[in-house]
């Protein structure tokens, strides 16, 4: 690549991320739950499930809180929301304190109208030397 190609400028042309900046983490919550509504209702509306890719921690509990609040005061429905957490601790049981699985039931799934088999958690619990490969979510058509 030529000096150009590799300038700020080149790579910044590229990629057009919105940024959107809050004054603290509540309104900034708030904000990312009415996309997420949006996106989710949206969905509905065009017959669709609505895929999610949920994180666990900190960072995401006033988000999640934001959604339970819409779900409960507005009717956010999540009954066309599959999801997907990312990570789970290894070995560990599914109800442990320290748990993601049990973090995202405390806080979003065991409050919203998601269907439990449309929640996509890694199991703590497998056993280590299984040479099983799991059965695909999806099918491709």
């Amino acid at each position: 690549m030529s000096k150009q190609q590799t300038s700020g400028n080149y790579i910044d042309s590229l990629e057009k991320i919105s940024v959107n900046i809050q004054a603290d983490v509540k309104s900034g919550s708030k904000v990312i739950a009415q996309t997420i509504a949006h996106l989710i209702r949206e969905k509905q509306q065009q017959g669709q499930n609505c895929v999610l890719g949920l994180a666990t921690g900190s960072s995401p509990k006033t988000l999640y809180a934001e959604l339970v609040r819409m779900h409960k005061e507005e009717g956010l429905s999540f009954s066309n929301v599959i999801s997907f957490n990312l990570d789970e601790y290894y070995p560990i049981s599914k109800e442990a304190p320290q748990s993601y699985n049990r973090f995202m039931h405390n806080h979003l799934f065991d409050q919203v109208d998601i269907k439990p088999e449309n929640i996509h958690i890694p199991n703590g619990e497998i056993k280590k030397k299984t040479s099983k490969r799991p059965a695909p979510i999806m099918k491709r058509k």
